[in-house]
C-alpha cells in the first residue's frame, strides 16, 4: 500500500507539472487545478478499465460453490498431448462419467482409460476426520461435502485448491507430464495448531474406457507400488505411508450432467489402497503422490522429480504463449487452450486435433477448421504441417477422412467439406508462414481434390453444369449439420449447400494463386472455374426476398432452401470476394439480427417454425435440437471475420468486433475454465452444453484475434 501511495502522489505531481503547475503556484489557479484533478481521475478510471479488461486470471471463491451442485457447474482441463487428460469440477469432483482425475491414453489419441475417477481426501485432527473431497451420491446422505472447507480454486495455468480447516491450510496442485501417461499430485499442509494432523488420500479407481463403467467381474490388485486391473498396470510413488486393503466399491456415485442429458448417471469406483501423510503441529509438510503407466523405474528423489514436472509444464505453456506473439490476454489464454487439442496420432506417427473434450475424437472436418486458429494463428507452423500430412496420408479419391481407422477398420469419408477446407487451411498457412515449399509438397493432394470434386467422387459429390458443387443423397449427411436418427434427417441439405460452394470457390482461387507462385501453367484454368462458380453463386444463392443467401439449393425445392441459417456467413468470411460488397453487408446484418448471440450463432432463425429454443433431455431430443436453433460457438469466428471483411477492415469495424469479443470473455469462466464450449441453448444462451471444450470454437476465435493484431 505504501508503494501504491507514493506512485499515486508522483502521478498527481506529474499531471500538475504537465499543465504548468508546481508546488508554489497551483493554489493561484484553481481552474487549472480542477482540470488537472478531473484529468487525473479520468486517467485513473480509464486505467482501471483497461486493467479489468486484461485481468484474465481465473480465481474462484466460496460464493462459486454455495451448494455442491453449483460447485459442479465449472471445471478445469489439463491434457498430456496424447489424448489423455485430467478434468474435474472446481470442487474436484466429476460432474459426468467422461471426466476423471486421471484419464490416460494407451493409444493416441482415442483409446482412453479412466484410471482414477477422483481422489477421496480426508484431514484427521484429534482423531476426527473431515472430508476435503466433494462427491454426490444417489443416496444423498453419503455426500462428501469438502467444498464447505474449500477457500479458493485457481487455474494459472495449472489447477490449485486451497482448503482451511481448524487452523490447518491445505494447498493442492496437480499436473500431467506432457507426452506421457503420468499424473502428479502435490499437497502442502500448513498446520498452525498445537495438535498433530494427518492427510489421508484414497484414489477412486475405475480402469474403464472413457465414459463407460468398470466390468462387474473386474478385479483389482496391489503389490510393490503397482495397482493392476484388466491387464493394465498403474505404478505409483509417494513420500507417504501406503496401506493396501481388500477392494471395496462405491456403486452409487451420481453424475448430474449425465442425468440432465439423459445418459446413465450412476457410476462405480473401487478403492484398494490409501496413502497417509503425517502433518506435525506447527510445521509445513509436502505430501506427494505420483501415478504413471510408464514402467516401474524407481524415482530416487521424488520431491525433485515432482517439482521438475510442475516447472517443466509451466515453462512449456509459457513458451506456447510466447510463440503465439499475442498481446491480448484473452488470446494468450486461448493459445494455451488450443494446445490441449493438438495431440499425437499413433496410427500415422503424426499429429491431429481432437474435436472436443471430454466426448469427441479427431475428425477431418473439425480438424481442418480448427487447425487454422489452433496452429497457424498461434505460429505453430510445424504442428500445422504435421497435421496436414496426417490427413494427406489418407486422401482417397479427392476426399479427406472424416473418421480415422481404428483397430483395423476402414476410414469413413462422409464429409463434403473437409477436403475443401484443407485447401483453405493451406492457403491460410502460406499467407502466415510464406512457406512455398510446403505448398509445393501439398500441391498433388490439392490438385487431386479439385479434379475429383469436378468430375465426381463419393457421397454424390460433384460439380454441376453451373460450376457449383452438389453433395449428398438419400440418408447421406455430408455437411457439418450431419445428424441422422435412424431414418430421420433433422437437417437434410442435399443439393448445393451454401458453405460447401463458398469453400469450393475459395479452393479454386487458392489453386489459381498457388499455380502462379509455383510457376505452373494451369492458373487460368482454376480462374475460369472460380469465375463460373462465383457467377452462378450470386445468381442462385442470393435471395432479394430474404435479404440474404439461401441455405441450400435443393433438387426439388425442399423447405430447407430458404431457411435462415448461419452457414451463409462463410460465403463472406472466406478470403476471396464471392459476393458484391452490399450483399456482404446484408448477410452480416441478417446474421446479426436473427442469429447472433454473444456466445455464438444460432443454427436456425427463431422465426422458423422448426426452431428449437433449448438443447437437452434424451439423446433423441438433443439430436433434434442440435442444428435447429442451438447456438454454436465456432461460427462466431466466421461472423467476426465477415464483419471485418464487409466493412473493409475499418477502425470502426475493428472496434465493433473487439467490443463483441469482450462480450464473449465471460464464457471463458463458465463451463470449462479458459476454454470455449461447443454449444449453448438457442434462447438466452448462458450455460454451455455438449463438449465443454471445443477445438474449432477456440480456433475460430483465435483467427479473429490474429486478424485484429
Amino acid at each position: 500500500m505504501f508503494k501504491a501511495a507514493i506512485k499515486e502522489r508522483n502521478l498527481r505531481l506529474t499531471l500538475l507539472k504537465s499543465i504548468g503547475l508546481g508546488h508554489n503556484n497551483f493554489k493561484s489557479n484553481r481552474m487549472q487545478l480542477f482540470c488537472a484533478v478531473r484529468l487525473y481521475l479520468s486517467m485513473r478510471k480509464s486505467n482501471l478499465k483497461v486493467q479489468r479488461r486484461n485481468d484474465m486470471s481465473f480465481v474462484y471463491g466460496k460464493n462459486d460453490w454455495r451448494t455442491i451442485d453449483q460447485g459442479l457447474e465449472n471445471c478445469y482441463l489439463i491434457a498430456n498431448g496424447l489424448g489423455g487428460f485430467s478434468s474435474l469440477s472446481i470442487i474436484a469432483s466429476p460432474a459426468q462419467n467422461s471426466q476423471a482425475l486421471f484419464m490416460a491414453c494407451t493409444k493416441a489419441p482415442n483409446e482412453r482409460l479412466s484410471l482414477i475417477s477422483w481422489m477421496q481426501e480426508e484431514l484427521e485432527i484429534k482423531g476426527y476426520k473431515s472430508f476435503l473431497s466433494s462427491q454426490k451420491f444417489a443416496n444423498y446422505t453419503k455426500n462428501q461435502e469438502g467444498y464447505r472447507l474449500l477457500s479458493s480454486f485457481s487455474l494459472d495455468p495449472l489447477p490449485r485448491w486451497v482448503f482451511q480447516a481448524g487452523g490447518i491450510e491445505v494447498k493442492k496442485e496437480c499436473v500431467l507430464e506432457y507426452g506421457e501417461n503420468t499424473l502428479a499430485l502435490r499437497y502442502l499442509v500448513r498446520n498452525m495448531t498445537t495438535d498433530d494432523a494427518k492427510l489421508i488420500l484414497t484414489p477412486q479407481l475405475q480402469f474403464a474406457l472413457k465414459g463407460e463403467q468398470p466390468l462387474q467381474s473386474q478385479t483389482y490388485s496391489i503389490s510393490n507400488e503397482v495397482v493392476e486391473s484388466e491387464g493394465v498396470r498403474l505404478f505409483f510413488a509417494t513420500n507417504g505411508l501406503t496401506e493396501a486393503f481388500p477392494p471395496t466399491s462405491l456403486n452409487d456415485m451420481l453424475f448430474p450432467r449425465d442425468a440432465a442429458n439423459g445418459r446413465n448417471s450412476i457410476g462405480t469406483t473401487t478403492q484398494n489402497h490409501k496413502v497417509s501423510f503425517a502433518a506435525p503441529a506447527g510445521r509445513e509438510t509436502e505430501c506427494l503422490l505420483l501415478y504413471s503407466l510408464n514402467g516401474g523405474a524407481q524415482i530416487s528423489d521424488l520431491q525433485s522429480h515432482v517439482k521438475a514436472l510442475f516447472e517443466k509444464e509451466k515453462k512449456r505453456l509459457e513458451d506456447i504463449e510466447a510463440l503465439s506473439g499475442f498481446t491480448d490476454e484473452a488470446a494468450k489464454i486461448l493459445s494455451r487452450s488450443a494446445d490441449q487439442f493438438i495431440v499425437r496420432r499413433e496410427s500415422t506417427k503424426g499429429k491431429t486435433i481432437l474435436a472436443g473434450y471430454p466426448l469427441f475424437e479427431d475428425w477431418g472436418r473439425d480438424t481442418m477448421i480448427a487447425v487454422i486458429g489452433c496452429c497457424v494463428s498461434t505460429r505453430r507452423y510445424e504442428d500445422a504441417k504435421n497435421i496436414f500430412r496426417t490427413f494427406i496420408k489418407y486422401l482417397k479419391d479427392g476426399m479427406m477422412p472424416n473418421i480415422f481407422p481404428e483397430g483395423g477398420a476402414e476410414p469413413l469419408y462422409n464429409t463434403a467439406d473437409a477436403a475443401l477446407l484443407f485447401i483453405t487451411a493451406v492457403k491460410e498457412y502460406y499467407d502466415s508462414s510464406k512457406d512455398l515449399d510446403f505448398v509445393r509438397e501439398a500441391w498433388p493432394a490439392m490438385e487431386e481434390i479439385i479434379d475429383f470434386y469436378q468430375k465426381g467422387t463419393g457421397y454424390h459429390i460433384r460439380a454441376d453444369e453451373d460450376g457449383l458443387i452438389m453433395a449428398g443423397e438419400g440418408f447421406e449427411q455430408v455437411t457439418w449439420m450431419d445428424v441422422r436418427i435412424g431414418d430421420i434427417l433433422p437437417t437434410p441439405r442435399h443439393g448445393k449447400p451454401v458453405e460447401i460452394n463458398a469453400y469450393w470457390h475459395c479452393g479454386l482461387m487458392a489453386m489459381k494463386e498457388f499455380s502462379e507462385f509455383l510457376g505452373r501453367d494451369d492458373a487460368e484454368k482454376y480462374w475460369q472455374m472460380a469465375e463460373k462458380a462465383k457467377t452462378s453463386f450470386r445468381e442462385k444463392f442470393w435471395s432479394p426476398e430474404l435479404g440474404c443467401l439461401k441455405d441450400v439449393l435443393t433438387v426439388d425445392g425442399e423447405k430447407g432452401e430458404n431457411q435462415i441459417r448461419c452457414n451463409q456467413i462463410w460465403a463472406v468470411s472466406t478470403p476471396y470476394p464471392l459476393l458484391e460488397n452490399e450483399m456482404e453487408k446484408q448477410v452480416v446484418r441478417k446474421v446479426y439480427s436473427e442469429l447472433y448471440t454473444p456466445y455464438g450463432l444460432r443454427s436456425l432463425s427463431p422465426a422458423d417454425p422448426e426452431y428449437q429454443p433449448a438443447y437437452g433431455g434424451s439423446q433423441f431430443m438433443r439430436d433434434m435440437a442440435y442444428h435447429q436453433g442451438t447456438v454454436w460457438a465456432f461460427p462466431l469466428g466466421g461472423y467476426f471475420l465477415a464483419h471485418l471483411k464487409a466493412y473493409g477492415g475499418s477502425e470502426e469495424a475493428k472496434k465493433r468486433v473487439r467490443e463483441q469479443l469482450d462480450d464473449l470473455l465471460p464464457a471463458l469462466r463458465e463451463g470449462c475454465i479458459g476454454q470455449i464450449a461447443e454449444i449453448y441453448d438457442g434462447d438466452a444462451p448462458a450455460t454451455s452444453q455438449g463438449c465443454y471444450a471445443q477445438a474449432w470454437s477456440v480456433g475460430e476465435i483465435l483467427r479473429v484475434y490474429d486478424k485484429l493484431r
